[in-house]
């Protein structure tokens, strides 16, 4: 669990993806806020080291929130790496580019899949390995992609894509990434948009509101034979049957209890796992959309901590995952709790479920 200080603000920014300064990030604003890069000060703690573009203005709470998740908060290590998405409340204003409002792009698009504007989407990308020439002994940082768009499996897919090469190449990488995504047309519903990313190409179909429902079995990017090019079937369907594997004894209960907006805490042992979990159980309206709050990732540092963990009134409507012990007892107060087990020394790869 990293730990440390409060957050600092942005004490670099990165450039602007290798364009000039009187181009603007108007496209790609049209799907990504801003690209952040967060890394472990051993006397700063959690710090803002890189905001691409460098001019997006995020409030102090935004910059403490995304700083504090975007690293894990458990007790399981996560080494190597680790990947996630948050969901944070706006409190600026979001200047600095195009601001990431419902427009015309988004006509014709299901009410799940408009833009947010009162909440950041994250996806996160953590690495932690052993490096002995930092004095703490644990590289540790992270690449996070804000956005309003709720296309969980694209941007879980866009992360993957631009977080290692950031790590193995450096900044100008990400620079790079983020320069493709401002050369990408508008998200418009029900055409097949190609997008390049660092030497790729996606091909991905955003649904319209008058799509008839097909099968969702949440299939993830394929990549064709040529590494060059993948296809995405979908921007935000997730296999449920696998996220929810480990309560599908209590679905029916689970189900009624997410229709009827009751409060929920999801316990883990990796926000990994409370995240793809409570993305799941919000998923499980659609076509309708959610109408509570909800976290997929929320830790102890949260601005909204004390308002969700309050026992002078009675529990807020909101899904919550968690992966630090602590809240065992700071949310045990709670109607409505779902524990993840720890994974299994005999079977690592096995979680088991607990009602």
């Amino acid at each position: 669990m990293a730990e440390g200080g409060p957050p600092r603000g942005a004490t670099g920014t990165g450039g602007g993806g290798g364009l000039g300064e009187k181009e603007t990030w108007e496209l790609f604003s049209n799907w990504v806020c801003c690209v952040c890069v967060v890394t472990f000060d051993l006397e700063l703690g959690q710090a803002l080291e890189t905001v691409i573009p460098s001019d997006y203005k995020l409030s102090d709470t935004e910059k403490s929130n995304i700083c504090y998740l975007a690293f894990p908060d458990s007790n399981s290590g996560c080494m190597g790496d680790t990947l996630f998405h948050i969901r944070i409340r706006c409190t600026g204003s979001g200047t600095g580019g195009t601001d990431l409002r419902p427009t015309n792009h988004h006509y014709g698009a299901p009410l799940v899949l408009m833009p947010d504007p009162a909440y950041y989407y994250g996806f996160v990308y953590f690495r932690q390995v052993k490096d002995s020439d930092i004095r703490r002994g644990y590289f540790q940082k992270s690449v996070v992609l804000l956005t309003r768009l709720p296309y969980i499996t694209f941007f879980n897919f866009i992360i993957q894509r631009i977080a290692p090469e950031y790590f193995t190449h450096g900044l100008a990488s990400l620079e790079a990434a983020c320069g493709n995504m401002n050369q990408w047309p508008p998200p418009r519903p029900g055409q097949q948009l190609h997008l390049p990313i660092l030497g790729q190409i996606i091909y991905v179909r955003l649904p319209t509101k008058s799509d008839k429902p097909a099968a969702r079995d949440g299939e993830g990017p394929v990549i064709k034979k040529s590494s060059s090019v993948v296809v995405i079937p979908s921007v935000h369907d997730l296999n449920l049957h696998q996220a929810l594997q480990p309560v599908l004894n209590n679905f029916e209960m689970i189900w009624e209890l997410v229709i009827t907006n009751e409060p929920i805490v999801v316990m883990g042992p990796s926000p990994t796992l409370c995240a793809n979990t409570v993305q799941a159980l919000v998923s499980l309206l659609h076509p309708l959309k959610y109408a509570s709050d909800f976290r997929p990732f929320f830790t102890i540092h949260d601005s909204e901590f004390k308002h969700y963990t309050t026992r002078t009134q009675a529990p807020p409507r909101v899904i919550l995952g968690v992966t630090n012990p602590f809240f065992t007892k700071t949310l045990d107060h709670w109607p409505h709790v779902i524990k993840l087990g720890e994974i299994s020394s005999s079977n690592p790869g096995i979680y088991s479920g607990l009602f």
